[in-house]
């Protein structure tokens, strides 16, 4: 009897653990399936998890949209200067073109960071036309900082694919 009432016991908690147990649920924007010479994946844009896969190829951050911008994060009025940015091709995935269109481009440099601050590249303008390579740099975002006489002019937000 005792452990007709034990085993009872048991099952009822059992039960009642059950009853508030929550699977996590995901509201998706969007999907579908997306297939290739290379092999097929499915896809979901709005989830909350997602992980990111790398492998000798490159990496697939899965389920997650990811834009792919350019801004000018900061900057300093000075009407002197015009300081555009263009990248070729958008995504980036080979080289940034920066146009400088100043009288005074010589005392002017770059600085190119990624997201966490390490500098990777640091170079002197020469000329109102720049190309810097990106192909040596893993996908991610990184910041273009134009320096004129060590002072900060301006700093572009670049995303390399």
């Amino acid at each position: 009897m005792k452990q007709k009432r034990l085993i009872i016991s048991v099952i009822i908690l059992f039960a009642l653990g059950l009853l508030e147990l929550h699977a996590q649920e995901v509201v998706n924007a969007t999907g579908g399936n997306a297939s290739g010479s290379g092999g097929s994946a499915s896809y979901s844009v709005g989830q909350v998890l997602y992980t990111t896969n790398t492998g000798t190829g490159g990496s697939v951050a899965q389920g997650v949209q990811q834009p792919y911008e350019i801004s000018i994060i900061s900057g300093i009025e000075n009407v002197s200067i015009s300081l555009t940015c263009k990248v070729y091709p958008n995504p980036t995935t080979n080289f940034v073109l920066l146009k400088v269109e100043s009288d005074n481009s010589k005392d002017m440099s770059y600085q190119l960071f990624d997201i966490n601050g390490k500098r990777f590249d640091t170079k002197k303008l020469e000329g109102n036309e720049i190309t810097i390579s990106m192909e040596q740099y893993v996908a991610g975002t990184y910041f273009l900082k134009i320096i004129e006489n060590n002072r900060e002019v301006k700093t572009f937000k670049i995303i390399k694919n």
